[in-house]
């Protein structure tokens, strides 16, 4: 099922979604803490003629992971590669991208934990060494070749750190979290993006389509282009508050940035009454996938604090609940 507020792959984006991303930390709105500690990393390698260390940046998707990576490339002047872990099957394709490399290039590779432990292996002494590892043949005939490779700086992005082995997480020597962003963060960046797709929006009008971007980047700015159709076809020179509401309420997204699947996966949980019920039992109610439920649905309601995950499955807060305008019966499994 397609949604409004799904994240869409970077895999696939288009020069079109690229050209609305910020080249610098000056244009790059949010995060600040992130921001400030990165840029006194990137000015100490420089200062050292060496790579920036490898760097790690984990949290829900659509919050500017790879948006950080290009602007560290730019800003360490180095050219930036780009794969995802999927893509990498073989020994031999990872062989293939890191002895391509130059010196101080940037190695990004999105949907890190996804990476076999075959792969893991050899990442690790090009990390660390900076050198490959690679074994040939089998049995009593088995040879490993060393290949030197360039010093890189390799930055992994995941919404899944749990997932990444401790092996590899200990071998980035720079990790951050990305956090949501604000309402008024959101409205500056549809803003400034609104001015790049020769359609301005109002104050007003970006705050708006903000308050139902449930705190996402790539969400709001995928918001913002289906607005600016509506006001195209209504031959409207900028988008206005009342042309973001209305076109926001025909996308079906409403004022809390649910659609009908966060609405539906909420409904499911409070006709429990505060029974606990599991992920998989949720993923065959909503017809979706667990992976795209726990990385795509659940972050935003977690961080706001509409359902809690629990040993036993997941619950619906008061807080559901009351924004919902269901009446919560106390039943058995409440504490007294």
């Amino acid at each position: 099922m397609d949604r409004i507020v799904e994240i869409e792959k970077i895999s696939f984006e288009n020069e079109y979604e690229i050209s609305l991303r910020p080249s610098n930390f000056d244009d790059y709105i949010g995060q600040e803490k992130i921001k400030q500690n990165l840029k006194v990393f990137i000015q100490a390698a420089k200062m050292r003629n060496e790579p920036l260390d490898h760097t790690l940046f984990y949290g829900p998707p659509g919050l500017g992971k790879t948006t950080l990576a290009h602007i560290i490339a730019t800003q360490m002047e180095s050219n930036i590669k780009i794969t995802s872990a999927p893509m990498i099957e073989k020994s031999g394709d990872l062989a293939a991208i890191l002895t391509n490399l130059e010196a101080g290039d940037v190695l990004f590779i999105d949907e890190i934990h996804r990476l076999s432990s075959a792969i893991e292996e050899i990442l690790y002494s090009a990390m660390e060494d900076f050198r490959l590892d690679i074994i040939i043949g089998s049995g009593p005939a088995a040879q490993t070749i060393k290949i030197d490779i360039p010093k890189f700086t390799l930055i992994g992005a995941t919404t899944r750190a749990g997932m990444i082995s401790a092996p590899l997480r200990d071998r980035f020597g720079i990790s951050f979290r990305l956090q949501f962003y604000t309402p008024d963060e959101l409205s500056q960046i549809l803003q400034k993006a609104s001015l790049k797709i020769n359609k301005s929006s109002t104050k007003n009008a970006a705050l708006q389509i903000a308050k139902r971007s449930r705190g996402t980047p790539r969400i709001a700015l995928r918001l913002l282009k289906r607005i600016r159709d509506y006001a195209d076809v209504n031959n409207e020179s900028e988008i206005s508050q009342q042309r973001a509401e209305i076109s926001l309420n025909e996308l079906g997204v409403n004022e809390l940035g649910f659609d009908e699947m966060d609405l539906r996966y909420l409904e499911i949980l409070t006709e429990q009454n505060g029974r606990p019920l599991g992920l998989n039992t949720i993923s065959a109610a909503l017809s979706e996938d667990e992976g795209t439920i726990e990385d795509v649905i659940e972050p935003y309601l977690l961080a706001n604090g509409y359902i809690q995950r629990t040993a036993k499955g997941r619950i619906a807060t008061y807080k559901t609940y009351d924004t919902l305008k269901i009446s919560y019966q106390k039943g058995l499994f409440d504490e007294n």
